[in-house]
Protein backbone atom coordinates (compact mmCIF):
# COMPACT_ATOMS: atom_id res chain seq x y z
CA UNK A 1 0.00 0.00 0.00
CA UNK A 2 1.58 3.56 -0.96
CA UNK A 3 1.44 6.34 1.62
CA UNK A 4 -0.84 9.38 0.40
CA UNK A 5 0.70 12.45 0.48
CA UNK A 6 -0.28 15.38 2.78
CA UNK A 7 -1.03 18.09 0.51
CA UNK A 8 -0.04 20.85 2.77
CA UNK A 9 3.01 19.93 3.43
CA UNK A 10 4.71 21.49 0.42
CA UNK A 11 2.95 24.61 2.22
CA UNK A 12 4.49 24.33 5.89
CA UNK A 13 8.12 24.02 4.17
CA UNK A 14 7.28 27.18 2.56
CA UNK A 15 6.24 28.51 5.71
CA UNK A 16 9.14 27.15 7.81
CA UNK A 17 11.25 28.37 5.40
CA UNK A 18 9.56 32.12 5.42
CA UNK A 19 9.95 32.47 9.14
CA UNK A 20 13.88 31.23 9.42
CA UNK A 21 14.49 34.01 6.32
CA UNK A 22 12.54 36.40 8.74
CA UNK A 23 14.69 35.95 11.54
CA UNK A 24 17.62 35.80 9.67
CA UNK A 25 16.88 39.40 8.38
CA UNK A 26 16.03 40.31 11.75
CA UNK A 27 19.34 39.42 12.92
CA UNK A 28 21.11 40.98 10.33
CA UNK A 29 19.52 44.53 11.30
CA UNK A 30 20.76 44.14 14.67
CA UNK A 31 24.31 43.86 12.38
CA UNK A 32 24.21 46.52 10.49
CA UNK A 33 24.73 48.97 13.16
CA UNK A 34 27.99 47.73 13.71
CA UNK A 35 29.10 47.60 9.73
CA UNK A 36 31.69 50.49 9.49
CA UNK A 37 30.21 53.48 7.54
CA UNK A 38 26.95 53.31 9.26
CA UNK A 39 25.85 56.22 10.22
CA UNK A 40 23.16 55.48 13.37
CA UNK A 41 20.99 58.34 14.02
CA UNK A 42 18.02 60.02 16.09
CA UNK A 43 15.20 61.64 14.89
CA UNK A 44 12.98 63.54 17.69
CA UNK A 45 9.37 65.30 16.86
CA UNK A 46 9.31 68.01 18.99
CA UNK A 47 5.82 70.67 18.51
CA UNK A 48 7.20 72.82 16.03
CA UNK A 49 10.51 71.04 14.94
CA UNK A 50 12.27 67.88 14.26
CA UNK A 51 16.01 67.24 15.51
CA UNK A 52 18.23 64.51 13.78
CA UNK A 53 21.31 63.84 16.49
CA UNK A 54 24.59 61.58 14.83
CA UNK A 55 27.58 60.39 16.84
CA UNK A 56 30.56 61.46 14.87
CA UNK A 57 33.68 60.50 16.64
CA UNK A 58 36.72 61.31 15.41
CA UNK A 59 35.77 63.82 12.87
CA UNK A 60 35.58 67.74 12.01
CA UNK A 61 33.11 69.98 11.66
CA UNK A 62 34.84 71.31 8.77
CA UNK A 63 34.43 67.68 7.16
CA UNK A 64 30.91 67.17 7.91
CA UNK A 65 28.47 68.16 5.11
CA UNK A 66 24.50 68.74 5.75
CA UNK A 67 22.15 69.10 3.14
CA UNK A 68 18.33 68.48 2.71
CA UNK A 69 17.83 67.29 -0.90
CA UNK A 70 14.05 66.39 -1.88
CA UNK A 71 12.51 66.11 2.08
CA UNK A 72 15.59 64.19 2.91
CA UNK A 73 18.62 65.63 5.02
CA UNK A 74 22.31 64.05 4.32
CA UNK A 75 24.62 63.78 6.51
CA UNK A 76 27.85 62.88 4.75
CA UNK A 77 31.38 63.24 6.93
CA UNK A 78 35.20 62.14 5.68
CA UNK A 79 38.05 61.72 7.02
CA UNK A 80 41.79 61.53 5.90
CA UNK A 81 44.97 59.16 6.98
CA UNK A 82 47.73 61.45 8.26
CA UNK A 83 50.51 59.79 5.95
CA UNK A 84 53.34 59.50 8.16
CA UNK A 85 55.66 62.54 6.94
CA UNK A 86 52.91 64.80 8.10
CA UNK A 87 51.71 62.95 11.41
CA UNK A 88 53.98 63.84 14.58
CA UNK A 89 54.27 60.29 15.41
CA UNK A 90 56.95 57.54 16.33
CA UNK A 91 59.59 56.73 14.68
CA UNK A 92 57.42 53.64 13.19
CA UNK A 93 54.03 51.81 13.46
CA UNK A 94 53.78 48.62 15.27
CA UNK A 95 50.14 48.70 14.36
CA UNK A 96 47.94 51.25 12.19
CA UNK A 97 44.17 50.68 12.33
CA UNK A 98 42.53 54.41 12.16
CA UNK A 99 41.96 54.76 8.61
CA UNK A 100 40.26 56.69 5.95
CA UNK A 101 36.66 56.89 6.64
CA UNK A 102 33.38 57.95 4.68
CA UNK A 103 29.88 57.84 6.20
CA UNK A 104 26.69 59.11 4.02
CA UNK A 105 23.26 58.81 5.90
CA UNK A 106 19.70 60.33 4.45
CA UNK A 107 17.34 61.00 6.50
CA UNK A 108 13.79 60.80 5.53
CA UNK A 109 11.82 63.51 7.32
CA UNK A 110 8.07 63.37 7.85
CA UNK A 111 7.12 66.73 7.31
CA UNK A 112 8.07 70.39 5.01
CA UNK A 113 10.77 71.89 6.76
CA UNK A 114 11.58 75.50 6.82
CA UNK A 115 15.01 74.88 5.33
CA UNK A 116 16.51 78.83 5.93
CA UNK A 117 15.88 78.11 9.72
CA UNK A 118 17.58 74.79 10.04
CA UNK A 119 20.75 75.03 12.44
CA UNK A 120 23.55 72.18 13.46
CA UNK A 121 26.13 72.31 15.84
CA UNK A 122 28.83 70.22 16.45
CA UNK A 123 29.44 69.22 20.01
CA UNK A 124 32.04 66.65 21.49
CA UNK A 125 31.84 64.91 18.45
CA UNK A 126 27.78 64.85 18.48
CA UNK A 127 26.24 66.05 15.61
CA UNK A 128 22.65 67.95 16.37
CA UNK A 129 20.48 69.37 13.27
CA UNK A 130 17.30 71.40 14.37
CA UNK A 131 14.98 71.53 11.31
CA UNK A 132 11.49 73.49 12.22
CA UNK A 133 8.71 72.82 10.46
CA UNK A 134 7.58 74.85 7.52
CA UNK A 135 4.96 77.20 8.66
CA UNK A 136 3.57 77.48 4.77
CA UNK A 137 -0.14 75.83 4.60
CA UNK A 138 -0.66 74.49 1.03
CA UNK A 139 -2.01 76.72 -1.25
CA UNK A 140 -5.79 75.85 -2.53
CA UNK A 141 -7.39 77.10 -5.49
CA UNK A 142 -11.11 76.65 -5.54
CA UNK A 143 -12.39 74.86 -8.63
CA UNK A 144 -16.00 76.14 -10.09
CA UNK A 145 -18.21 73.57 -10.69
CA UNK A 146 -19.99 74.68 -14.06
Amino acid sequence: MTRKKNPFEEIERMLEKMSKQFQESDQLRGIESALPGRLNVDLGEFEDAFEVTADLPGFDSENIEVEIIDDQLRIRADRETETEAEAESPDRYIRRERKQRSIDRRVSLPEPVAEEDVEATFTNGVLTVCLPKSNESEETTQIDIE
